[in-house]
């Protein structure tokens, strides 16, 4: 059985390298996805490169033909964009739940903001060597009137 746990986060980065115990998978999850916000709002590409595995997945079908792209690829984008901070852009970053299928495997449903347009992004983890990673980022786009 699979339990859930919502949970809103704000402006908070704990430091993703922190080894947790086993019972606290939960936290050291939560804990990656505050440095991924993190690197969205800074366009920080040492935390993207720590948050995200090597060979994740960035796609989203809201863009025709569907949008796919590899890390190389996303990292480009993010070095490239003037990052929601240094625009003094609020943040809206929001963790609606987090769920474990097994001691090495989850998933997180999150939402965030940059500029005039929303995202839910569904994150696929995997824990390799006792560190937790994004192995895919899969968003929808809602564009803001």
């Amino acid at each position: 059985m699979t339990k859930t746990r919502t949970v809103e986060v704000r402006n908070s980065a704990p430091d993703i390298n922190v080894q947790w115990d086993e019972g606290e998978k939960f936290v050291s999850v939560a804990a990656l996805i505050y440095a991924y916000f993190d690197g969205l709002y800074t366009c920080d590409l040492e935390i993207f490169k720590a948050v995200f595995h090597p060979k994740a997945t960035y796609a989203t079908a809201d863009e025709t033909p569907l949008l796919h792209r590899n890390m190389d690829e996303y990292f480009d984008v993010i070095a490239a964009r003037q990052s929601p901070a240094s625009k003094g852009e609020a943040r809206r970053d929001v963790i609606d739940e987090i769920q474990f299928a097994g001691e090495n495997t989850a998933f997180a449903r999150v939402r965030c903001s940059i500029g005039a347009t929303d995202f839910v992004d569904f994150l696929t983890l995997v824990r390799v060597d006792g560190h937790w990673q994004i192995m895919a980022k899969i968003f929808h786009i809602i564009p803001r009137s």
